[in-house]
């Protein structure tokens, strides 16, 4: 019964991580509005999350900041290899197709997080999981649309290197989280995101919209809700249910999240809902249920 609640209360946090995520669009677009460039935006989002988790891991055990120099190649990896290779993988294959197309070869990480939890954690490869897969890539693929437009190989490279450093995540967390807590693994993974992104954002140029913005204060409170919103929440909800459920189970139910996405295109942005997206949340519904069904 202990399990069952462990693995439960996992799958929620996992979920709550992705519906987190899927508000993501509604600060970016604000953010934009201030010219800010994308890379730019992850910035924002990664330096301010990286100070919050510091704040919070303060509080909550100084100890914390304490790790061996050897486990330093594993945060750079949780850091550049993951967080921001990703993010810039990402919003790079969006300038070079269509978003849609972007999305879905981003949501391909599921699929690598349960080819790299089987080699490297030999997690057993079920037939549930299997179809829980199946349904959720089927889902993301209706929800995000069915588009190939403007494909090239290069831009399929970067596409999938987005969904790759987006499942890298739940390789090295989990190993991160054998020797480490989810605070001190959340808090450096996002310092070591937070210093790369300062090498490639223009920080210059950033921080001179900035000064130019007329409602300063709301734009840095904007801000710091962008990256508790979008990156301190989620990151940790998802992190602390990594303590409690399989990396491969953690990557299918985080698929909620272009779902999410839809939900509020359609809800904030008064954006149509087609039948195919609609057939699309269904799935990804079912690909939850399957997973969290009790096994007799």
């Amino acid at each position: 019964m202990e399990k069952d609640n462990k693995a439960f209360i996992g799958s929620m946090l996992i979920i709550l991580a992705g519906c987190f995520w899927g508000s993501m669009g509604i600060f970016v677009r604000k953010l934009g509005t201030y010219g800010f460039s994308s890379i730019q935006i992850v910035s924002i989002r990664v330096t301010l999350a990286a100070l919050i988790f510091a704040l919070v891991l303060f509080i909550r055990e100084r100890a914390g900041f304490r790790i061996s120099l050897r486990d330093i190649p594993l945060f750079l990896g949780l850091g550049f290899g993951s967080i921001l290779f990703f993010t810039v993988c990402y919003f790079t294959a969006i300038t070079m197709m269509s978003l849609s197309t972007a999305a879905i070869l981003l949501y391909t990480s599921p699929v690598w997080i349960m080819i790299m939890s089987v080699l490297f954690f030999h997690e057993k490869l079920s037939s549930r999981k299997i179809l829980a897969l199946a349904l959720a890539f089927a889902g993301c693929v209706l929800v995000s649309g069915i588009s190939g437009g403007g494909m090239t190989p290069i831009g399929l490279l970067v596409g999938l290197g987005s969904g790759i450093g987006y499942g890298l995540y739940s390789i090295l967390g989990t190993i991160a989280l054998c020797r480490y807590s989810s605070y001190t693994v959340t808090t450096y993974t996002f310092i070591f995101a937070a210093v790369g992104s300062w090498l490639i954002c223009r920080p210059a140029d950033m921080i001179n919209k900035f000064s130019n913005a007329t409602d300063l204060g709301f734009l840095i409170v904007f801000c710091c809700l962008t990256a508790l919103i979008t990156a301190v929440i989620p990151f940790l909800a998802y992190t602390l249910g990594l303590e409690r459920v399989e990396a491969s189970k953690a990557g299918i139910l985080a698929t909620i999240e272009p779902m999410v996405a839809t939900l509020i295109g359609i809800i904030v942005f008064s954006e149509p809902l087609t039948l195919m997206s609609g057939i699309g949340i269904l799935m990804i519904l079912s690909a939850m249920v399957i997973l969290n069904l009790k096994q007799k």
